[in-house]
């Protein structure tokens, strides 16, 4: 998707009205020249604008335009859907729902889900998030909203000091003393024994 210039152009000129017109009216011709931009295609613009009640003119010498309403209360969509500025991914139309005669294209779905995020973005986005350079930017890593998270794989439990055991040996077998060596008598004494 690429904006034309009549959205981009809204947006840049509001930015410049709510920087330099906070406190009094600014001038077309003041804008046209901080952001080179046709003074003819500006007068087009906040004509749109102030139907829309986003702006508000004062006629005169130090006539010009101001802001209908703070810039914290003024988004981006707002501006863009004043002047025109469609967010749409898709050639067919809301009412009809269809892009090829009678039926969706393939990706019917997916630019215009993408329509709808843009949407949404433009419209959490306010003017003075735009001067305060405070416009969030979409995560480039990390899991997708609303994505399934997927099952942890199982892991060996995690060892500590006070998990760590003494490692197990095998018990040396019990040893008997040494048994004393039994007196042995002399043959002959045992002979005579036998013959008393």
């Amino acid at each position: 998707m690429e904006l034309n210039t009549k959205g981009r152009y809204a947006v840049m000129a509001m930015a410049d009205l709510a920087q330099y017109g906070a406190d009094e009216t600014v001038a077309l011709s003041a804008i046209s020249d901080r952001q080179q931009i046709s003074l003819a295609y500006l007068e087009q613009l906040f004509a749109q604008l102030r139907r829309a009640n986003i702006v508000d003119s004062r006629r005169g010498r130090s006539g010009g335009y101001s802001l209908a309403r703070t810039a914290d209360k003024i988004s981006i969509a707002e501006i863009m859907s004043a002047v025109g500025e469609p967010v749409q991914m898709t050639r067919c139309s809301d009412d009809a729902g269809f892009c090829h005669g009678e039926h969706k294209c393939l990706t019917h779905d997916l630019w215009r889900s993408l329509g709808t995020h843009i949407l949404s973005f433009l419209s959490d986005v306010t003017l003075l998030d735009v001067l305060e350079k405070n416009v969030p930017l979409w995560p480039v890593t990390g899991p997708k909203p609303n994505s399934k998270s997927e099952p942890e794989s199982e892991s060996e439990p995690e060892t500590t000091p006070e998990t760590m055991q003494e490692p197990q040996t095998e018990p040396e077998p019990k040893t008997e003393p040494d048994a004393k060596p039994v007196d042995a008598k002399p043959v002959d004494a045992v002979t005579e024994n036998v013959r008393s």
